[in-house]
This record gives C-alpha cells, sequence and structure tokens, in this order.
C-alpha cells in the first residue's frame, strides 16, 4: 500500500468476552502500529447478532480500555454500516463481479469437493439462475490462478481460489453480510495500512485481496500472529470454552500475552504502566513466534 501513514486495527466479535488469544492479537496489532508512529482503530464486529453475547460489546471495549490500550478516534461498530456494505455490492453487481445464487448447503454438498475451508462451490448459478428460482445469497465471480501475497510474519503465502475455495458469499441467504465483504470495506473506508491479526484468518486473506481487487481498492500489509493453542492442539477460542481475561490482574495478563509473542518482561511483576513502556521500547515483530503457542507459553 503506498503512502507512508502506518494505520492498524483491532475488530474483535462480540460473541464472546476477550480471552487470551484474543489479547495476544490485540497486544501485537497494538505495539505493532504504536512502533511504527502509527494510528490504531477499534472496530466491534458485531454483523451476526444470533451468535452475540448481549452485553459482550460494551465488556470488550471497557477490557481493552482497563488494560491500558488507547485507540484513535471512535469506536466503529458494523452494525451500523450497511449501507456501505450494500453499495459495494451494488458496484460489484453492475461490474458483473458479483450474481446472486439460489443453492442451498446441501445442494452444494451433493456436487461439490472439499477445498480448504469447506465446500468448493462448483458454480451452479454462476451464468444466471435456473428457471423458476430466486436467489437466496450473493457471490463473488472469482478468477483462475493465483493470489498470492507475502506476509510479514509467515511469509509467501498463495491459493487458487477458482479450485481451493471456489466463488465465495458476500451475502448470506439469511441476509446477513459475509464477514469477508464486511471486513474489506470497513478497512478501506477506514484508511488502514496494515492488518495485523490472528493466523486463523490467514486462509481468508486471498479472498479479501480477490475482492479489494474487484473493488479497485488498495490492498494492505498483511501479518498473521501466531495462535495459541491448548494442550490438543486446539485453538483458543470461545468455541473451546477459553476463560475470558481478567482486568483485576490486568498487568499479569499482559506479562504472559508479551511472553507468548517472544518479548518475555524483563523482571517479574512489573506494574501495567512499566510493562507498556518497555514492551514499546523492545517490541520486535522478528522475535514473535511464526507457529502456534502453546497456552503455558511456550512455542
Amino acid at each position: 500500500m503506498s503512502g507512508s501513514v502506518y494505520r492498524g486495527r483491532f475488530a474483535p466479535s462480540p460473541t464472546g468476552l476477550l480471552h487470551a488469544g484474543s489479547l495476544a492479537t490485540a497486544v501485537g496489532s497494538y505495539l505493532e502500529a504504536r512502533t511504527r508512529g502509527g494510528e490504531w482503530l477499534l472496530r466491534i464486529e458485531d454483523l451476526d447478532t444470533a451468535r452475540q453475547m448481549p452485553g459482550a460489546a460494551d465488556a470488550i471495549v471497557s477490557t481493552l480500555a482497563s488494560f491500558g490500550f488507547e485507540w484513535d478516534g471512535e469506536v466503529v461498530y458494523q452494525s451500523r454500516r450497511h449501507a456501505l456494505y450494500q453499495d459495494a455490492l451494488a458496484q460489484l453487481a453492475t461490474q458483473g463481479h458479483a450474481y446472486p445464487c439460489a443453492c442451498t448447503r446441501q445442494q452444494i454438498a451433493a456436487h461439490a469437493q472439499r477445498g480448504i475451508e469447506g465446500y468448493v462451490y462448483p458454480g451452479t448459478c454462476r451464468t444466471g439462475l435456473p428457471a423458476g428460482v430466486a436467489g437466496r445469497a450473493w457471490r463473488l465471480r472469482v478468477s483462475e490462478g493465483r493470489v498470492a501475497f507475502v506476509d510479514g510474519r509467515q511469509g509467501h503465502y498463495a491459493q487458487d481460489l477458482s479450485r481451493e475455495i471456489g466463488d465465495f458469499v458476500l451475502k448470506r441467504a439469511d441476509g446477513f453480510w459475509a464477514y469477508q465483504l464486511a471486513v474489506v470495506v470497513d478497512d478501506a473506508a477506514q484508511g488502514v495500512s496494515d492488518v495485523v491479526r490472528g493466523a486463523d484468518l490467514l486462509v481468508s486473506t486471498p479472498r479479501q485481496i480477490a475482492l479489494m481487487q474487484a473493488l479497485s481498492l488498495a490492498v494492505p500489509r498483511y501479518v498473521h500472529l501466531p495462535l495459541l493453542v491448548n494442550d490438543a492442539g486446539e485453538k483458543l477460542s470461545k468455541q473451546t470454552l477459553a476463560p475470558a481475561i481478567n482486568s483485576h490482574h490486568a498487568a499479569a495478563e499482559l506479562s504472559q500475552a508479551l511472553t507468548r509473542l517472544g518479548h518475555a518482561p524483563p523482571e517479574s511483576g512489573m506494574d501495567l504502566a512499566s510493562l507498556w513502556q518497555w514492551a514499546r521500547e523492545n517490541w520486535s515483530l522478528s522475535r514473535v513466534p511464526a507457529g502456534p503457542v502453546l497456552l503455558g507459553g511456550g512455542a
């Protein structure tokens, strides 16, 4: 992305409270932005209302503040930005990049092969809807060939979207905007130059780049931080019942997060302000592990 202004962001989903994995991601993205002299934005990705935990959005904001995070500007909520997503979809449809799809999940499963993330859409509605049926969702028409980029921590990464993913959903059959569309539109609208997030989203990045190209948007730089995993090798998440971080032990939690990111503080028992000062002075992306990190702290 051209230009010298660094603008990063942290974009949690309020489907639960912040846990150790989301704290590590927030710490990494925050320190990378601040040590580069850049801005750090906070966005709440609250589009999927059915999966949200009541009160989680407010709790996330207050927890981040209690840990000493300072963001630039107002907190942005995706639920208030539907018009932006609709405009983007309209542009894609007008230019022939997006089309309506009538297929159900069962129909796709019956005719599709497995890809790297679910079934590869077989293109049933790509040339037009079957007679007598209405579109349920909207998909992006992907091109043949590989989409590649160089990640700041994971290195070169590429996908052949047409073979490994297929034409992917932009607006779901239930009327909700798909993550891929919303995150691309929001990052562009907010002028995000650098995306620092968890490695679980590495597989989504080629789709987002393809969507940016279709919308004639600048592609940001990417860094995908290591995932925290439990003893079974499972990603630490709300689905694996990861406990929420405790604001009353913010200094200890921050110290653990820094250690998991390859930045063990020099002393035990440092207070919150001292930890942040030390972290800003010593942060280096090259010290962050590329691979998964056990919750106990070892790589």
